[in-house]
Protein backbone atom coordinates (compact mmCIF):
# COMPACT_ATOMS: atom_id res chain seq x y z
CA UNK A 1 0.00 0.00 0.00
CA UNK A 2 1.40 2.98 -0.88
CA UNK A 3 1.43 5.97 1.68
CA UNK A 4 -1.04 8.38 0.12
CA UNK A 5 -3.51 5.19 0.23
CA UNK A 6 -2.76 4.17 3.81
CA UNK A 7 -3.19 8.22 4.68
CA UNK A 8 -6.58 8.10 2.50
CA UNK A 9 -7.57 4.76 4.67
CA UNK A 10 -6.39 5.78 7.89
CA UNK A 11 -8.12 9.30 7.51
CA UNK A 12 -11.64 7.13 6.47
CA UNK A 13 -11.41 4.67 8.96
CA UNK A 14 -10.86 7.45 12.03
CA UNK A 15 -13.95 9.35 13.36
CA UNK A 16 -14.26 12.98 12.82
CA UNK A 17 -12.44 14.57 16.30
CA UNK A 18 -13.82 18.13 17.82
CA UNK A 19 -16.36 19.87 16.69
CA UNK A 20 -17.55 19.62 13.47
CA UNK A 21 -16.58 23.88 12.98
CA UNK A 22 -15.83 26.05 15.54
CA UNK A 23 -17.07 29.61 15.45
CA UNK A 24 -14.97 32.34 13.98
CA UNK A 25 -13.58 34.88 16.67
CA UNK A 26 -16.36 37.27 18.11
CA UNK A 27 -15.86 40.75 16.53
CA UNK A 28 -15.81 43.52 18.77
CA UNK A 29 -18.19 46.17 18.40
CA UNK A 30 -16.96 48.02 15.39
CA UNK A 31 -14.51 45.22 14.59
CA UNK A 32 -14.81 44.59 10.61
CA UNK A 33 -17.08 41.69 9.87
CA UNK A 34 -16.37 38.27 8.08
CA UNK A 35 -16.70 38.06 4.39
CA UNK A 36 -16.09 35.18 2.35
CA UNK A 37 -12.95 36.26 0.86
CA UNK A 38 -9.99 33.50 -0.51
CA UNK A 39 -6.77 34.30 1.00
CA UNK A 40 -3.36 32.10 0.40
CA UNK A 41 -1.01 33.76 3.06
CA UNK A 42 2.74 33.13 2.64
CA UNK A 43 5.77 32.86 5.19
CA UNK A 44 6.52 31.59 7.83
CA UNK A 45 7.33 32.17 12.12
CA UNK A 46 6.03 34.46 13.92
CA UNK A 47 5.03 36.93 11.01
CA UNK A 48 2.99 34.59 9.52
CA UNK A 49 1.35 33.51 12.97
CA UNK A 50 0.61 37.36 13.16
CA UNK A 51 -1.25 37.30 9.61
CA UNK A 52 -3.52 34.38 9.97
CA UNK A 53 -4.29 35.63 13.52
CA UNK A 54 -5.55 38.41 11.65
CA UNK A 55 -7.03 37.29 8.45
CA UNK A 56 -9.10 34.16 10.71
CA UNK A 57 -10.74 37.84 11.81
CA UNK A 58 -12.25 37.77 8.42
CA UNK A 59 -12.58 34.91 6.86
CA UNK A 60 -12.42 30.95 7.23
CA UNK A 61 -11.43 30.35 3.61
CA UNK A 62 -7.66 30.83 4.66
CA UNK A 63 -5.05 28.27 3.28
CA UNK A 64 -1.20 29.05 4.92
CA UNK A 65 1.42 28.01 2.43
CA UNK A 66 4.62 28.26 5.11
CA UNK A 67 8.52 27.80 4.49
CA UNK A 68 10.18 24.56 5.33
CA UNK A 69 13.62 25.74 5.43
CA UNK A 70 14.03 25.84 9.39
CA UNK A 71 17.04 24.05 10.57
CA UNK A 72 17.57 25.05 14.24
CA UNK A 73 15.95 24.50 17.32
CA UNK A 74 13.26 21.32 17.75
CA UNK A 75 12.90 21.70 13.85
CA UNK A 76 16.49 21.06 12.96
CA UNK A 77 16.81 18.39 15.31
CA UNK A 78 13.86 16.37 13.92
CA UNK A 79 14.81 17.08 10.49
CA UNK A 80 18.86 15.79 10.60
CA UNK A 81 17.33 12.60 12.87
CA UNK A 82 13.96 11.54 10.49
CA UNK A 83 14.84 13.23 7.55
CA UNK A 84 11.48 15.29 7.30
CA UNK A 85 10.68 18.59 6.98
CA UNK A 86 10.90 21.05 9.58
CA UNK A 87 7.52 20.84 11.23
CA UNK A 88 7.71 24.05 13.56
CA UNK A 89 6.84 26.98 11.23
CA UNK A 90 3.92 24.59 10.29
CA UNK A 91 3.15 24.27 13.80
CA UNK A 92 2.59 27.99 14.59
CA UNK A 93 0.60 28.09 12.04
CA UNK A 94 -1.63 25.59 13.27
CA UNK A 95 -1.92 27.47 16.38
CA UNK A 96 -2.81 30.63 14.87
CA UNK A 97 -5.98 29.44 12.75
CA UNK A 98 -7.10 27.06 16.12
CA UNK A 99 -10.76 27.48 16.52
CA UNK A 100 -12.02 29.74 19.28
CA UNK A 101 -13.63 28.18 21.60
CA UNK A 102 -12.75 26.18 24.17
CA UNK A 103 -11.58 23.15 22.49
CA UNK A 104 -9.10 25.15 19.62
CA UNK A 105 -7.95 27.22 22.52
CA UNK A 106 -6.56 24.29 24.42
CA UNK A 107 -5.29 22.66 21.75
CA UNK A 108 -3.41 25.95 20.30
CA UNK A 109 -1.68 25.93 23.59
CA UNK A 110 -1.06 22.26 23.62
CA UNK A 111 0.84 21.80 20.54
CA UNK A 112 2.97 25.19 21.34
CA UNK A 113 3.95 23.23 25.02
CA UNK A 114 7.34 22.53 24.82
CA UNK A 115 8.91 19.76 26.91
CA UNK A 116 11.11 20.85 29.78
CA UNK A 117 14.05 18.52 32.06
CA UNK A 118 17.29 17.47 30.81
CA UNK A 119 16.42 14.30 28.27
CA UNK A 120 15.85 13.86 24.73
CA UNK A 121 12.77 15.48 24.99
CA UNK A 122 14.19 19.32 26.11
CA UNK A 123 12.96 21.59 23.62
CA UNK A 124 11.03 19.60 21.72
CA UNK A 125 7.10 20.92 21.06
CA UNK A 126 4.57 18.87 21.31
CA UNK A 127 2.78 19.99 17.98
CA UNK A 128 6.32 19.51 16.08
CA UNK A 129 6.20 15.40 17.62
CA UNK A 130 2.09 14.79 16.75
CA UNK A 131 3.26 16.44 13.21
CA UNK A 132 5.99 13.95 12.61
CA UNK A 133 4.17 11.00 14.17
CA UNK A 134 1.06 11.63 11.29
CA UNK A 135 4.11 12.40 8.96
CA UNK A 136 5.34 8.74 9.43
CA UNK A 137 2.24 6.84 10.19
CA UNK A 138 0.39 8.58 6.81
CA UNK A 139 3.41 8.94 4.33
CA UNK A 140 2.13 11.72 3.08
CA UNK A 141 2.63 15.11 4.65
CA UNK A 142 -0.17 17.04 2.81
CA UNK A 143 -3.09 14.77 4.12
CA UNK A 144 -1.34 14.44 7.72
CA UNK A 145 -1.34 18.11 8.21
CA UNK A 146 -4.92 18.34 6.77
CA UNK A 147 -5.47 15.60 9.79
CA UNK A 148 -3.48 17.54 12.54
CA UNK A 149 -6.05 20.39 11.37
CA UNK A 150 -9.09 18.40 12.18
CA UNK A 151 -8.19 17.41 15.17
CA UNK A 152 -7.56 20.98 16.20
CA UNK A 153 -10.39 22.43 14.58
CA UNK A 154 -8.50 24.72 12.38
CA UNK A 155 -10.06 27.33 10.72
CA UNK A 156 -8.55 26.91 7.20
CA UNK A 157 -5.66 24.86 6.03
CA UNK A 158 -1.65 24.90 6.30
CA UNK A 159 0.28 23.40 4.01
CA UNK A 160 4.02 23.30 3.31
CA UNK A 161 5.46 25.37 0.24
CA UNK A 162 7.58 22.30 -0.70
CA UNK A 163 7.63 18.46 0.17
CA UNK A 164 11.29 18.62 0.58
CA UNK A 165 13.16 19.74 2.77
CA UNK A 166 15.22 23.36 1.79
CA UNK A 167 18.10 24.89 2.56
CA UNK A 168 18.69 28.49 2.44
CA UNK A 169 22.30 30.00 1.04
CA UNK A 170 23.03 33.76 1.69
CA UNK A 171 25.44 35.59 0.21
CA UNK A 172 26.55 38.30 3.00
CA UNK A 173 28.54 41.36 3.62
CA UNK A 174 30.85 41.41 6.34
CA UNK A 175 29.78 37.74 7.70
CA UNK A 176 33.38 38.12 9.17
CA UNK A 177 33.69 40.94 11.23
CA UNK A 178 37.76 40.96 10.63
CA UNK A 179 37.05 41.51 6.56
CA UNK A 180 33.83 43.57 6.83
CA UNK A 181 33.88 44.32 2.55
CA UNK A 182 34.09 40.53 1.79
CA UNK A 183 31.46 38.32 0.73
CA UNK A 184 30.85 34.87 1.99
CA UNK A 185 28.48 31.71 1.78
CA UNK A 186 26.36 31.19 4.60
CA UNK A 187 24.44 28.27 4.83
CA UNK A 188 21.57 27.48 7.17
CA UNK A 189 18.74 29.42 7.65
CA UNK A 190 19.64 29.64 11.78
CA UNK A 191 23.13 31.06 10.67
CA UNK A 192 21.59 33.04 7.94
CA UNK A 193 19.32 35.09 10.68
CA UNK A 194 22.13 35.69 13.27
CA UNK A 195 24.88 36.61 10.66
CA UNK A 196 26.57 39.76 12.19
CA UNK A 197 27.66 40.78 7.88
CA UNK A 198 24.44 42.26 5.77
CA UNK A 199 23.00 39.91 3.55
CA UNK A 200 23.23 40.82 -0.09
CA UNK A 201 20.58 37.29 -1.54
CA UNK A 202 19.62 34.25 -0.90
CA UNK A 203 19.22 31.09 -3.03
CA UNK A 204 17.32 28.13 -2.24
CA UNK A 205 19.24 24.25 -2.15
CA UNK A 206 18.38 22.22 -3.39
CA UNK A 207 17.98 24.88 -6.52
CA UNK A 208 14.41 24.84 -8.48
CA UNK A 209 12.71 23.00 -5.61
CA UNK A 210 9.20 21.10 -6.52
CA UNK A 211 6.25 22.81 -5.09
CA UNK A 212 3.19 21.05 -3.31
CA UNK A 213 0.76 20.77 -5.82
CA UNK A 214 -2.03 21.94 -3.20
CA UNK A 215 0.14 25.06 -2.39
CA UNK A 216 0.09 26.27 -5.81
CA UNK A 217 -3.82 25.43 -6.12
CA UNK A 218 -4.50 27.94 -3.23
CA UNK A 219 -2.44 30.63 -4.81
CA UNK A 220 -4.23 30.09 -8.33
CA UNK A 221 -7.62 30.30 -6.78
CA UNK A 222 -7.57 32.88 -4.33
CA UNK A 223 -8.94 36.11 -4.26
CA UNK A 224 -5.95 37.73 -2.06
CA UNK A 225 -2.23 36.64 -1.52
CA UNK A 226 -0.95 37.89 1.29
CA UNK A 227 2.94 37.96 1.38
CA UNK A 228 4.51 38.86 4.74
CA UNK A 229 5.51 39.99 7.19
CA UNK A 230 8.25 37.68 8.93
CA UNK A 231 12.35 37.55 8.71
CA UNK A 232 12.29 38.69 5.49
CA UNK A 233 14.94 36.57 3.59
CA UNK A 234 14.03 33.04 5.24
CA UNK A 235 10.36 33.40 5.55
CA UNK A 236 9.06 36.10 2.93
CA UNK A 237 11.53 35.62 -0.20
CA UNK A 238 12.01 32.13 -0.40
CA UNK A 239 8.44 31.27 -1.35
CA UNK A 240 9.54 33.16 -4.90
CA UNK A 241 12.26 30.81 -5.49
CA UNK A 242 9.84 27.86 -5.95
CA UNK A 243 9.23 27.77 -9.47
CA UNK A 244 6.01 26.73 -9.26
CA UNK A 245 5.36 28.62 -6.62
CA UNK A 246 6.51 31.49 -8.82
CA UNK A 247 4.69 30.98 -12.17
CA UNK A 248 1.78 30.83 -9.80
CA UNK A 249 2.07 34.72 -8.24
CA UNK A 250 2.35 35.65 -11.34
CA UNK A 251 -0.61 33.78 -13.19
CA UNK A 252 -3.14 34.28 -10.37
CA UNK A 253 -5.99 36.61 -11.14
CA UNK A 254 -5.73 37.13 -6.92
CA UNK A 255 -5.08 40.45 -5.49
CA UNK A 256 -1.47 40.38 -3.94
CA UNK A 257 -0.80 42.35 -1.08
CA UNK A 258 2.75 42.56 0.52
CA UNK A 259 2.69 43.95 4.41
CA UNK A 260 6.12 45.00 5.45
CA UNK A 261 7.40 44.23 9.17
CA UNK A 262 7.50 46.83 12.19
CA UNK A 263 11.27 46.85 12.51
CA UNK A 264 14.59 45.17 11.10
CA UNK A 265 15.50 42.02 12.49
CA UNK A 266 18.88 41.71 14.15
CA UNK A 267 21.13 40.19 11.98
CA UNK A 268 19.18 39.14 9.05
CA UNK A 269 17.97 42.83 8.07
CA UNK A 270 19.75 44.93 10.27
CA UNK A 271 19.91 48.62 9.29
CA UNK A 272 17.61 47.94 6.31
CA UNK A 273 15.01 50.73 5.60
CA UNK A 274 11.71 49.97 4.55
CA UNK A 275 12.46 51.12 1.06
CA UNK A 276 15.71 48.59 1.08
CA UNK A 277 12.94 45.44 1.92
CA UNK A 278 11.30 46.42 -1.45
CA UNK A 279 14.80 46.35 -3.09
CA UNK A 280 14.84 42.95 -1.77
CA UNK A 281 11.56 41.87 -3.04
CA UNK A 282 12.03 43.00 -6.45
CA UNK A 283 15.71 41.63 -6.63
CA UNK A 284 14.65 38.33 -6.26
CA UNK A 285 11.55 38.26 -8.32
CA UNK A 286 11.61 41.64 -10.86
CA UNK A 287 8.56 40.37 -12.25
CA UNK A 288 6.26 39.81 -9.69
CA UNK A 289 3.46 42.57 -9.62
CA UNK A 290 1.62 43.48 -6.28
CA UNK A 291 -1.29 45.71 -6.02
CA UNK A 292 -0.85 46.93 -2.20
CA UNK A 293 1.54 47.37 0.42
CA UNK A 294 0.72 47.75 4.11
CA UNK A 295 3.34 49.84 5.97
CA UNK A 296 2.73 50.77 9.89
CA UNK A 297 2.37 54.65 9.58
CA UNK A 298 4.03 54.94 13.15
CA UNK A 299 7.46 52.66 11.92
CA UNK A 300 7.83 54.85 8.81
CA UNK A 301 7.78 58.22 11.14
CA UNK A 302 9.97 57.73 13.48
CA UNK A 303 9.72 54.24 15.03
CA UNK A 304 12.15 51.51 14.58
CA UNK A 305 12.80 52.56 11.39
CA UNK A 306 13.70 56.08 11.99
CA UNK A 307 12.02 58.80 9.79
CA UNK A 308 11.46 56.82 5.92
CA UNK A 309 11.77 58.41 2.75
CA UNK A 310 8.12 58.66 2.06
CA UNK A 311 8.68 59.59 -1.63
CA UNK A 312 11.43 56.82 -2.31
CA UNK A 313 9.23 54.50 -0.23
CA UNK A 314 6.11 55.14 -2.83
CA UNK A 315 8.56 54.92 -5.81
CA UNK A 316 9.73 51.62 -4.76
CA UNK A 317 6.13 50.30 -4.43
CA UNK A 318 5.18 52.21 -7.55
CA UNK A 319 7.80 49.91 -9.27
CA UNK A 320 6.04 46.85 -8.43
CA UNK A 321 2.39 48.24 -9.59
CA UNK A 322 1.44 48.77 -6.44
CA UNK A 323 -0.34 51.43 -3.63
CA UNK A 324 1.67 52.29 -0.65
CA UNK A 325 -1.09 51.94 2.45
CA UNK A 326 -0.26 53.64 5.47
CA UNK A 327 -2.10 52.39 8.63
CA UNK A 328 -1.80 51.41 12.10
CA UNK A 329 -1.18 48.00 12.64
CA UNK A 330 1.45 47.91 15.57
CA UNK A 331 0.80 46.50 19.08
CA UNK A 332 0.13 49.59 21.59
CA UNK A 333 2.94 48.57 24.04
CA UNK A 334 5.18 49.46 21.60
CA UNK A 335 6.96 46.41 20.82
CA UNK A 336 7.58 45.47 17.43
CA UNK A 337 4.82 42.87 17.01
CA UNK A 338 1.25 43.16 14.68
CA UNK A 339 -1.75 43.83 16.59
CA UNK A 340 -4.31 41.03 15.56
CA UNK A 341 -7.23 43.05 15.65
CA UNK A 342 -5.75 46.56 14.25
CA UNK A 343 -4.40 44.41 11.28
CA UNK A 344 -7.55 42.53 10.44
CA UNK A 345 -9.22 45.96 10.13
CA UNK A 346 -6.28 46.77 7.78
CA UNK A 347 -6.24 43.58 5.39
CA UNK A 348 -10.51 44.68 5.73
CA UNK A 349 -9.57 48.55 4.32
CA UNK A 350 -7.87 46.82 1.81
CA UNK A 351 -9.49 43.85 0.87
CA UNK A 352 -13.05 46.38 0.43
CA UNK A 353 -11.19 49.08 -1.10
CA UNK A 354 -8.69 47.84 -3.92
CA UNK A 355 -11.27 45.85 -5.61
CA UNK A 356 -10.76 42.20 -7.15
CA UNK A 357 -10.50 39.87 -9.81
CA UNK A 358 -12.46 36.87 -10.06
CA UNK A 359 -15.45 36.33 -7.54
CA UNK A 360 -15.54 36.58 -4.11
CA UNK A 361 -17.35 33.36 -3.17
Amino acid sequence: MTGYSAARQFQHKTAEVGPRAAAAPRPRPGAPRPHRVRVAALGGGQGLSASLSALRRLTTEITAVVTVADDGGSSGRLRTELGVLPPGDLRKALAALCGDDDWGRTWSEVIQQRFSGNGELHGHAVGNLLIVALWEKLGDPVAALDWVARLLNVQGRVLPMSAVPLDIEAEVRGHDPAHPCELSAVRGQASVAVTPGTVQSIRLLPEQPPAVPEAVAAVLEADWVVLGPGSWFTSVVPHLLVPDLAKALSATRARRLLTLNLAPQPGETEGFTPQRHLDVIADHAPDLAVDAILVDERAVTGGAFGVADLAGLEKAAARMGAELVLDRVAAADGTPRHDPELLAAAYDRIFRTHGRIGPWR
